[in-house]
């Protein structure tokens, strides 16, 4: 068994195929089928098996899974550790973030830190180097599981509550204002409430994302229950739903200014989104990883 095999097999298991665990290591689906195909043939039996919803993990595959991570993990802190003594911060870092960072072209300002810009000053300073970006496509409570599972070194989170064996980084809060369309009953409000609101068609995130959290928790504690038949992983995607006036949304105001809609202020909820970078409280950082920390939260103190 080779940790080749094992990255091509961690790979494929976490993104639920094999051309797109192929295009993440950035060879050949042949080679990857090959190589899961030759491990298979050396442990004697089957780790993937394929139904309607595509390849899954057999028993065989569920029991190797947190075994392949963890000798790939141990791999990697022993590489860094040598790298540490040949001289000056190499390695790499592991980083989710949001979908939404840095500046917006009609923003006024940045959503809270520009993560390309910093990268890119890093990566001047510290070339050895490199990063791995993993987008929430699942949402702030999904990078959460990924640093507790040491998936991820950093990540970028839109959250108020971290599990054990996280610690979050303030780097600000966003505000979630009301947003309608500009015919709606409620567009020359001055400012609403959240029984305003109650009968509202909403486009919202979907579960697991930091703002739907924070405005799902803000209805329920006022006994409010919403009707939510939209749901988009994009703050533009949610605001052409409401442009075209299919919907209302709670979204941040930077940004989104638009002749088609309205944004107004909720005065009777606490609807500011922390944002933060989470980070293992359970284990040490690589000296990549800490030093790129200490570079977003210097950054984010200016800001």
């Amino acid at each position: 068994m080779e940790l080749r095999q094992l990255d091509y097999f961690v790979a494929v298991a976490e993104e639920g195929s094999i051309s797109r665990g192929a295009r993440r290591l950035l060879v050949a689906q042949s080679a990857v089928s090959t190589t899961i195909q030759k491990l298979e043939r050396e442990l004697g039996m089957p780790l993937f098996s394929r139904d309607s919803a595509g390849i899954v993990l057999t028993d065989a595959g569920r029991a190797l899974l947190p075994e392949a991570r963890a000798m790939l993990i141990a791999e990697r802190r022993a590489r860094e550790s040598v790298d540490q003594v040949r001289g000056g911060v190499r390695g790499t870092v592991r980083i989710g973030t949001l979908v939404a960072i840095g500046a917006r072209p009609a923003a006024r300002g940045l959503l809270v830190i520009d993560l390309p810009a910093i990268l890119g000053r890093f990566h001047v300073t510290h070339p050895l180097v490199t990063f791995q970006l993993r987008s929430a496509q699942q949402g702030s409570a999904a990078h959460l599981a990924a640093v507790v599972a040491d998936e991820l070194d950093l990540a970028l989170v839109g959250a108020a509550d971290p599990p054990a064996g996280v610690r979050l980084h303030r780097l600000g809060t966003v505000r979630l204002s009301f947003v309608c369309h500009r015919r709606h009953r409620l567009a020359d409000a001055s400012s609403v409430t959240l029984d305003d609101l109650a009968d509202e068609t909403f486009v919202d995130f979907p579960v697991g994302w930091g703002n739907r959290i924070l405005a799902d928790r803000a209805f329920a504690s006022a006994g409010i229950v919403r009707n939510i038949p939209f749901e988009a992983a994009d703050a533009d995607t949610a605001l052409g739903l409401v442009r075209n006036g299919l919907g209302v949304a709670l979204l941040s105001r930077t940004g989104i200014e638009s002749d088609g809609v309205s944004i107004i202020n909720i005065v009777d909820a606490d609807l500011d989104l922390p944002v933060s970078v989470a980070a293992p409280n359970d284990r040490q950082l690589s000296p990549a990883a800490s030093a790129l920390l200490a570079t977003i939260l210097r950054t984010a103190s200016r800001s």
